[in-house]
């Protein structure tokens, strides 16, 4: 890989996507939407508007304006994903993600669930909807959106699961030509979630409590008689399951095993999967709302779901996820998209170019590769990049390797 153009190839894969995208930019806006995607990636520091206007070649004042734009961050990713995602087992990732904020007049502050504190903070919260791809262990971030506040969700009359479907919904159509599987956390396994990704065609895999309770299928044919036939036999004892009515997947830590049951809670048959660990502590339910899916697909796509949350944790290190001092739901929606957006690109930059991706690592060398060209740009010295391509890689490599 030649590391001494590594900003123009970061350049030209932005710049791919753009063209590609079915809602034509103008140029000024492209140009702009380029040089913030960059700029999320080199400034070593807090990244906000004042940063971007002194490390950008735009002024604050663009940046502050442009950012109330709205842009199709899906589509850009969607069309990003390609270029990396090519297993041939996809689902789409939901998880929803604490943003750390204050300030009265920022809009919809409350309290919402951090699970670094371990409970409820006073803050911001997103819904982060992603792109895995089970096959290569691998997520895109496709698009993030701002949960509204309990008083905004009150007077709306909706609950917190039922704005998470809105927000779906709204993706419905271009989720639907890349999977029919949503996976997310224990928290979404209620019949109200089930139930609205059913109207919407999608099966929910996810995760029961450890307490729920789930019943054998029954083995008896329809008798005839008048009536409802009989659904299931007995509830299933985790501690004494009937192996005769389970497969076991072989694993190399604990045992596993699947079998059609029904929930009492979801009010449905699922493909169920059981975890028994070695260290003896309760067994862990995993779950597909369709009953057809094999055992061995449920648990290896519920365990790359956690690929999202290191989506969440590159962009709250390194690209300003949670840096704005916006006070506008637009703005502070650019932001959230932008920080995980440059992520993406960073990741896809590292895939497309055979190196091992460390978001530390990228970050480091975009940056230093930035302020060399920033140090010949302003010297008015054209240099003879072909002879001087041993001199550069050294300055941009600079530091990578320890990050």
């Amino acid at each position: 890989m030649d590391k001494t153009s590594i900003l123009n190839q970061y350049r030209d894969i932005c710049s791919d996507v753009l063209n590609k995208l079915a809602t034509k930019l103008n140029k000024s806006f492209k140009s702009f939407l380029m040089e913030t995607l960059i700029l999320y990636t080199i400034i070593p520091g807090r990244i906000n508007f004042l940063q971007m206007g002194r490390y950008g070649k735009s002024c604050e004042q663009r940046f502050r304006q442009n950012f109330s734009k709205d842009f199709d961050w899906l589509s850009f990713n969607l069309s990003l994903s390609e270029r990396i995602l090519n297993g041939d087992r996809k689902a789409i990732a939901i998880d929803p993600s604490y943003i750390s904020k204050s300030g009265k007049c920022t809009p919809w502050i409350g309290y919402f669930w951090s699970g670094t504190a371990g409970g409820a903070k006073k803050g911001l919260e997103i819904l982060g909807v992603g792109l895995i791809d089970i096959d290569n262990k691998d997520c895109i971030s496709l698009q993030a959106v701002q949960t509204p506040d309990g008083k905004t969700l009150e007077s709306n009359d909706i609950n917190l699961i039922d704005w998470y479907l809105l927000v779906l919904k709204s993706m419905e159509e271009k989720l639907h030509k890349i999977s029919p599987y949503v996976v997310a956390d224990s928290y979404f396994s209620k019949i109200s979630f089930a139930s609205g990704l059913k109207e919407m065609d999608f099966h929910l895999i996810s995760r029961f409590r450890d307490d729920a309770v789930l019943f054998y299928p029954t083995l008896e044919g329809p008798t005839g008689k008048r009536g409802r036939p009989k659904l299931y036999d007995g509830k299933i004892d985790m501690a004494n399951l009937d192996k005769s009515r389970a497969e076991k997947i072989a694993v190399d830590n604990g045992g596993l095993y699947t079998l059609t049951a029904y929930s009492k809670s979801l009010k449905q048959m699922v493909r169920l999967v059981i975890w028994y660990s070695k260290d003896s502590k309760k067994p862990k339910l995993f779950f597909s709302t369709n009953p057809h899916m094999s055992g061995k697909d449920v648990i290896e796509y519920y365990r790359t779901r956690f690929q999202i949350e290191f989506c969440f944790r590159d962009a709250k290190s390194f690209t300003g996820l949670m840096q704005s001092q916006a006070r506008d739901v637009s703005k502070l929606s650019f932001n959230f998209n932008a920080s995980l957006t440059s992520v993406n690109l960073a990741k896809v930059l590292a895939k497309e170019k055979g190196i091992l991706f460390s978001m530390a690592s990228c970050k480091t060398m975009i940056h230093n590769a930035y302020l060399l060209e920033r140090f010949i740009c302003v010297s008015g010295i054209k240099p003879n990049r072909r002879l001087n391509d041993k001199l550069v890689k050294e300055p941009v490599e600079f530091a990578a390797i320890a990050a």
